[in-house]
């Protein structure tokens, strides 16, 4: 089970380059259920996840190069670009700060896993975090990737997904 909440981002963290960070590649093969392919730095993986907002099913498989580029191909919409940064918070938490690229920046999205529900709830977000987002679907990645190439250009995906359901 994955467990985290989703949050928009008022202000990145200074020195955010001396955290640690990885590029990550990523496309959908499918959104209902989601089954993604991800290519993060030289570490391929094949994830599928269940339905569910805050808590969900997610399973993990490793794939080879010649897998991915091979799966590539067949993906749907948007080849999702991100740089990710892990930035440790209190109580053992990590944040996972995703920094698009284009055609998606400036958006930037925080994400933090919890081990169990009630720690979820209890959490308190730092203050350069900003909206919750956590029970919209408009802020998944597999929602991006289906994003129509107009929304993109003049960036409306983030004036129309900026309120939470």
């Amino acid at each position: 089970m994955e467990i985290e909440r989703k949050f928009t981002i008022r202000q990145l963290p200074d020195n955010l380059d001396a955290y640690p960070h990885y590029e990550i590649k990523q496309a959908y093969l499918c959104t209902d259920p989601v089954m993604r392919i991800r290519k993060q730095d030289s570490k391929y993986i094949f994830t599928y996840k269940g339905r569910g907002l805050m808590v969900r099913e997610e399973y993990n498989l490793p794939l080879t190069a010649e897998a991915y580029e091979h799966l590539l191909p067949k993906a749907d919409g948007n080849l999702i670009s991100k740089k990710r940064y892990l930035i440790p918070l209190s109580d053992g938490l990590t944040a996972e700060l995703d920094v698009f690229d284009a055609p998606f920046d400036p958006l930037c999205l925080a994400e933090v896993e919890f081990p169990d529900e009630t720690a979820a709830r209890r959490f308190t977000p730092p203050d350069w975090f900003g909206q919750e987002v956590t029970f919209s679907t408009a802020y998944h990645n597999s929602t991006l990737s289906r994003l129509p190439r107009e929304s993109l250009v003049d960036k409306s995906f983030l004036l129309s997904n900026s309120t939470t359901l």
